[in-house]
This record gives C-alpha cells, sequence and structure tokens, in this order.
C-alpha cells in the first residue's frame, strides 16, 4: 500500500507496483469486486470468475505514485520542461497576427501583459491541485478526482480531448517554414516541403523519446537553455540598436531611428470582444504550458516542493522575455511589415537586424530549433497525458498504449500523439497555423472552468485534503469569469459581418464543441446505451503488465448478480 503522509507534511517514497496482482474468487452472492480505473475491452463478470484486487482508487490520488520508469527529472529538468513548453513558437510567430488583429502596438502589448497575469490565475489553480493530487495526468486527474458522477464521464471527455485535439502540429509547422526560410525558400510557395520536414520532426522526436529516453531528456533540456539565450540575444541587440539610435535596414544603409510617442501606439486599436479574445487566444498559447510538469509528476523528484519553485520561476522568466521581444520587434520592423508577417516576423526582425546572411540563414535557423524543443517538450509531456489515460482503461487496447516496454519509455503512448499529429500537419488548408492554435485554445478553457469551479467546490466540500499550497480565491473567480467570457466571445457577431463571415470566423470554437460533445455521446454509449440492451453494469477491476504497470480494466458485471446478498 502508499505510504501516508507524515505528521509533518513530508510524504515517503511511494513503492512501485508488484509484478503480479493478487487475486480474488468471487463467491456467489459477492455483489462486485470495488477498485478504479479501466480498459475497453471488457468482460462479464458472475459467480467463480476470478478478478485482481490491486486497487487504483480515485482517493489514493492525494498520495505521489513513482512511475515504473522511476523518478529522472530534477528541478532544472522540471524547471526547462515547463520554459521550453512555454517558449516556442508562439513568440515567434503570433506577434505579427495579434497586431495585424488589434491595430495597434500598445493595445497588443497590454495583451501580452494580461495575458502573463491571466496565466497566473489558472496557474494557481493547477498548483493547489498539483500540490493536492500529486500525480502525473494533470487535468485529467482533477477533473476525475473532483467530478465523480456521472461515472467515467470526466475520464471519457478527457480522453477523447486528448486523442482527438492532443496533437502536436502548429510548432512543427514553424520549424518547417523557419528551415525553409533560413535555406532561401519562401514557405508559402513550398507547401509540400513544409509538411514534409514537419512529419519528419515529428516522427524523429518519437523515436527519440520511445527509444532512448534519457537521450531524450537531455537533448530538451539542452535545446531549453538554447531558445533562452536566443531571446536574450535578441533584447540585447535591440537594445544596442536603440541605444545607437540607428535602424539597420540593408548593409549599406541606415535610418534614423525614431521612437513611437504615447499616443501612436494607440492608433488603429480595435476595441472589439470578439477579435481581442481571438488574440488572447494566441497569448494564452505563448504562454501555454505552465501546467506541463503536472502531466509527469510520477518522475519528479520531490514533486511537491518542484512544482511550488519551477512553474511561478518559469512564468516570470517568460513574461519578461515575451515583453522585451515584442518591444524589439515594434522598435526594429515597421508596423506594416509587422503586420503582413504572418508567421515569419522574427525572420523579418533578424534580417533587418544583421543583414540578408547572418538574419535570412542563420537565426531564422535558430528559431525552427526553438521550435524544435517545444515540440520535444510538448511530446514527453502529452506522452504521459496518453499513458495515464490509457491506464484508465477508456481506449481500446489500453495495455499496448499504457506499456513501458520493450525500451523503458512510453513509446505506445508516444503512437497515440503521432498519428493525430501528422494527420493535422498534412492537412492542405492555407492559414492551418492560426486555426490550429485556435482549435486548441477554446476547449481547453472549458477544462479550465471546469477545474477552477472543482476546486473552490472541493474548498467546501474536502476541507481535510492537504494542501501545500493554496489559491488566491479571487484569482481563481477571475479565471472563472475570464473563460466564460472567451467561451461566449466568438459568437458575438461584429459589427457589418455578414452571417456567413461570421460563421468562418468562429468555425474554430465549433469543432471545438463538436470534439466536446463527441466525447460526451462515447461516455453515453459505453456507459449507458450497451449496459442497458446487453443487462449489465460497467465497473472496473486491475491488472499489471509484465514491466509493473498497473492499469485498469473495464469489467461487466451481469445484473442479475445484484439481486444475491
Amino acid at each position: 500500500m502508499p505510504n501516508q503522509s507524515t505528521s509533518h507534511g513530508e510524504t515517503t517514497p511511494l513503492l512501485r507496483a508488484p509484478p503480479s496482482a493478487a487475486v480474488v474468487h468471487i463467491s456467489q452472492g459477492h455483489r462486485r469486486q470495488k477498485s478504479s480505473s479501466t480498459s475497453a475491452s471488457s468482460t462479464t463478470l458472475k459467480s467463480g470468475d476470478i478478478i485482481s484486487t490491486t486497487r487504483r482508487d480515485i482517493e489514493d490520488d492525494v498520495l505521489p505514485e513513482t512511475a515504473v520508469l522511476g523518478r529522472t527529472l530534477g528541478c532544472r529538468s522540471a524547471y526547462i520542461l515547463i520554459i521550453s513548453r512555454v517558449i516556442g513558437s508562439g513568440i515567434f510567430a503570433t506577434p505579427g497576427s495579434i497586431v495585424s488583429s488589434v491595430g495597434s502596438i500598445g493595445l497588443s502589448l497590454t495583451l501580452w501583459v494580461a495575458g502573463a497575469v491571466l496565466s497566473w490565475f489558472g496557474l494557481a489553480v493547477g498548483l493547489e491541485y498539483g500540490c493536492m493530487l500529486p500525480r502525473s495526468g494533470g487535468d485529467k486527474v482533477y477533473l476525475e478526482f473532483t467530478y465523480r458522477r456521472p461515472r467515467f464521464l470526466a475520464s471519457t471527455i478527457v480522453a477523447v480531448h486528448a486523442v482527438l485535439l492532443g496533437f502536436t502540429a502548429s510548432n512543427c509547422i514553424v520549424f518547417g517554414e523557419y528551415t525553409l526560410f533560413a535555406l532561401g525558400k519562401q514557405p508559402s510557395e513550398h507547401k509540400v516541403e513544409v509538411r514534409a520536414l514537419a512529419v519528419a520532426l515529428m516522427t524523429l522526436i518519437t523515436i527519440i523519446h520511445g527509444c532512448f529516453l534519457r537521450t531524450g531528456i537531455f537533448i530538451q533540456n539542452l535545446l531549453g537553455w538554447i531558445k533562452i539565450g536566443l531571446i536574450m540575444f535578441m533584447t540585447l541587440a535591440s537594445a544596442v540598436v536603440v541605444l545607437a539610435s540607428y535602424r539597420p535596414t540593408t548593409p549599406s544603409e541606415t535610418t534614423r531611428l525614431l521612437l513611437p510617442s504615447w499616443d501612436s501606439i494607440w492608433e488603429g486599436s480595435v476595441w472589439n470582444w470578439g477579435i481581442i479574445s481571438t488574440a488572447l487566444f494566441k497569448v494564452f498559447y505563448s504562454y501555454a504550458g505552465l501546467q506541463n510538469v503536472n502531466n509527469v509528476l510520477n518522475e519528479v523528484r520531490d514533486p511537491v516542493k518542484t512544482l511550488k519553485s519551477a512553474a511561478p520561476t518559469a512564468l516570470f522568466t517568460a513574461c519578461l522575455l515575451y515583453f522585451l521581444v515584442n518591444v524589439a520587434y515594434f522598435l526594429i520592423v515597421p508596423l506594416d511589415e509587422i503586420k503582413q508577417s504572418g508567421e515569419l516576423i522574427a525572420a523579418l526582425f533578424f534580417q533587418r537586424l544583421l543583414g540578408e546572411t547572418t538574419g535570412r540563414i542563420f537565426l531564422p535557423l535558430a528559431v525552427a530549433i526553438s521550435a524544435a524543443g517545444n515540440v520535444m517538450v510538448v511530446t514527453f509531456s502529452l506522452a504521459r497525458l496518453n499513458q495515464e489515460i490509457a491506464r484508465q482503461g477508456l481506449l481500446p487496447y489500453g495495455h499496448l498504449w499504457s506499456s513501458s516496454q520493450p525500451f523503458g519509455a512510453p513509446l505506445g503512448a508516444l503512437m497515440v500523439h503521432y498519428i493525430p499529429s501528422v494527420a493535422v500537419i498534412c492537412v492542405p488548408a492555407r492559414n492551418i497555423y492560426s486555426f490550429i492554435l485556435d482549435v486548441e485554445g477554446y476547449p481547453g478553457q472549458f477544462f479550465v472552468l471546469a477545474t477552477s469551479l472543482g476546486l473552490i467546490w472541493l474548498r467546501k466540500t474536502r476541507p481535510d485534503l492537504r494542501r501545500p499550497y493554496k489559491a488566491f480565491l479571487p484569482a481563481v473567480w477571475a479565471r472563472i469569469v475570464l473563460s466564460i467570457a472567451m467561451i461566449a466571445a466568438p459568437f458575438m457577431p461584429m459589427a457589418g459581418e455578414s452571417h456567413g463571415d461570421h460563421l468562418f470566423r468562429v468555425s474554430y470554437a465549433l469543432v471545438g464543441i463538436s470534439v466536446l460533445l463527441l466525447a460526451v455521446l462515447y461516455w453515453f454509449v459505453l456507459v449507458v446505451v450497451l449496459p442497458k440492451l446487453g443487462g449489465y453494469e460497467l465497473d472496473k477491476t486491475t491488472e499489471v503488465l509484465g514491466d509493473g504497470t498497473a492499469i485498469t480494466k473495464l469489467i461487466r458485471v451481469a445484473k442479475e448478480d445484484e439481486h444475491h446478498t
């Protein structure tokens, strides 16, 4: 059994799962074996059947659980896992589309600062949950613990959302675009090559994380420090230009740098909540990943202490660097060019700052490497999330996706992540990058809303739970209000907007809602319709795989057994 917390608030290490599970014989009249978790393969149990008694109870989530792979992540690795997830392609690709939407420098910078504050509201919720329930899985664990009725509903929604929308496509596409830009090609004219490079990156990273665990951790840590150094270089180089009061344009020509006035930075601002909310989705995407470590806490040494220090430090680092980089963009690149830059604003910045050769080749390649580092840490954490989902038994062939064999890494869970990622990368659509950002961000607001409300509800109903970190409740309420506003925002029509244009603009929200409704439908068929037609009820039992991973399987309990007492 897991060790309990000591009176001083410390937790002793949890023993790993045994290599084999104990079993119990169901005698005539035994109602059903209680347990907790699942696997979409299910069997009808009757008197005389044998099932496992190894428990994976929801209440045990308050105790740490050590992964079969061991605790391989220290504080620095956890910090890099967060900061490298946060600083990906967003800061290099989204400022152009954001300022193009909102119209002005001032409003754009305001949204980046507001995004940091609002991200802290969400981070506070994640910190309280993560310290209270120090297990891998993130929102999956928190929603299952909080919303236990209807049975399996929270688990199913998280599972379907993770499989269908838990892809890593946007940063792969940015990697392909910036690599081609560094090679002297226009990405808009070589879309097939962009997607080929994106698929190649996703394939290589899946192989590294699936076959060479420690090598993958080392590479992603290295790339994390490289991207921090890259942003520091950008801000320092811009500072030199500002102090020199010149803006280079070509190797042989310079023009006097004119700093904008306070009034001029607000010219052209678009004060429409629908537009601002869409821009905020992109800002939130650039801050996304602050709870990245929550998905892998089973592999983190001293998870509570590490989480409380690494996550806030990463948020402060990201906010400071983001603000400075945006200022650098506005000082070096003319506003009109920024609005037309699409995802290549950083490439234009380097080109104007350092000239055609160095700016167009070396530094865009560095941005591509930064995007690759982001893909590595996202793939690393989402594979653990998929593994936890598979352990709950709601995916077909859950034992394949849950196992860490044969290379001591979650190769099966990586494949669950790889397939939808490649499928989305290959979609032949224009402006696919912005659409992906919006589709990823919109359904996430429902999870933010659910976890925030759940945290407040648990404060009242479960005061017995140990909380090493307590979120500031006004911040939680502010996050709730914002989430509701952002869920409603896409459906607010703009002045003079036709019905068709409005429908096209909110297509990302409709896709996100459709995925969540599909999850509810899947749950309804699996848990309500099929058991009713088959005359059975679903329950859970635990199985231990050959590598020591404990998984849950759904079992069918015949209804007639309930009449025996």
